[in-house]
């Protein structure tokens, strides 16, 4: 019986491969030179030998295809098996008797023999010919089959990965910290009696982040303008509550604004400076991206202790290891990150190479 990840693959789906059929082609093209180059020898007239090979090869092709295809049918896993072997040796061996008739009867009807060989013999020889190449045809067939299926099963295993990190973020949007909310609309009502300017800057700041929040969480991919400016909007409302206690800054180069990055990807790093900062006698925070190249580079720093800012069990934690995962689908071999203790800083720098993957 075929195994689950068998019966969880579409039928036929694993012989719809556009570049496995590019190197299944070239295999079967190689075969047909060496094929050529062997009838020269064996009939030593290349007329004849090219005129046998124009009618046999176009057969064997087909053939070949028609075990493949057998063989996807039957549900066979990706594996020899006794199951297996039965039809494997049947199967090349009926493909393999076509062959060798069609030829047999080529050779009669040109009136030609293969040098040094009866008849029979000949037939016999040509007929454990082809059932080799079959046979080793449909052991190949089975070891793409596997290969196929394991390739499935990793892109099954990253998809399930992605639409974890895409359920985490949409909690980490919805898990807005009720400190912050409270605090920012108590700062927004002390600040309308006396200064109704800067408490409606404030409310069109804390606006603007919870937009940009809510709305995007089905975009996985923003420019850099959009998301700085996500951003630079949080720290506003920030500043706005502590007023000189806290100076930030979100800054990017004009070659950096339109380049594509991961959706709310900076956030958790501007909560965990701020959260965990130190503020004597002031905090101050700096975010900064610049294009370099095809590359993004990215410097998240404040004041404060790396051992403050990474508290073992603490949300930022889990915002700090949702990062990194991101990281590893969005840029998979294409990214660095690195938080380290610079003087009196605290600075996570990120290196992102070409443009993200949208899966996630």
């Amino acid at each position: 019986m075929p195994d689950q990840s068998s019966r969880d693959m579409p039928q036929g789906s694993w012989v719809r491969r556009p570049g496995l059929w590019r190197v299944v082609a070239a295999g079967w093209g190689v075969f047909a030179f060496l094929d050529v180059m062997t009838r020269l020898r064996v009939y030593d007239d290349p007329w004849i030998a090219i005129g046998v090979s124009l009618v046999i090869d176009p057969l064997i092709l087909p053939l070949a295809g028609g075990l493949f295809l057998a063989y996807d049918r039957l549900g066979f896993e990706g594996r020899i098996t006794w199951r297996a072997l039965p039809w494997i040796l049947g199967l090349s061996l009926a493909a393999a008797s076509v062959v060798a008739a069609v030829g047999s009867q080529i050779r009669d009807l040109l009136d030609v023999g293969m040098a040094d060989w009866a008849p029979r013999e000949a037939v016999l020889i040509v007929l454990v010919h082809f059932f080799l190449i079959f046979t080793i045809w449909s052991l190949l067939c089975f070891w793409i089959k596997a290969e196929i299926a394991r390739q499935a099963e990793a892109e099954r295993a990253i998809e399930a990965e992605a639409q974890a990190l895409r359920t985490e973020l949409q909690r980490l949007r919805l898990q807005l910290d009720p400190h912050f909310l409270f605090n920012a609309l108590n700062g927004i009502g002390e600040e309308i009696p006396e200064h109704p300017a800067a408490a409606l800057a404030m409310l069109r700041d804390l606006s603007t982040f919870l937009r940009q929040s809510l709305t995007g969480m089905d975009v996985t991919i923003a420019t850099v303008a959009d998301e700085a400016g996500a951003l630079a909007s949080y720290l506003r409302v920030q500043e706005a509550r502590f007023g000189a206690r806290l100076t930030a800054q979100v800054a990017f180069d004009a070659a950096a604004g339109q380049r594509p990055i991961p959706s709310f990807l900076l956030q958790p790093l501007a909560e965990n400076a701020f959260k965990h900062g130190t503020r004597e006698p002031r905090l101050e925070v700096a975010v900064e991206i610049r294009a370099a190249g095809e590359a993004l580079e990215i410097r998240v720093a404040n004041t404060g202790t790396l051992a403050a800012a990474t508290p073992a069990g603490s949300r930022t934690g889990i915002g700090l290891a949702n990062i990194r995962r991101r990281l590893a689908l969005h840029y998979p071999g294409r990214h660095r990150f690195d938080l380290a203790q610079e003087g009196g800083e605290v600075v996570a720098r990120l290196t992102l190479e070409g443009a993200p993957c949208s899966a996630p």
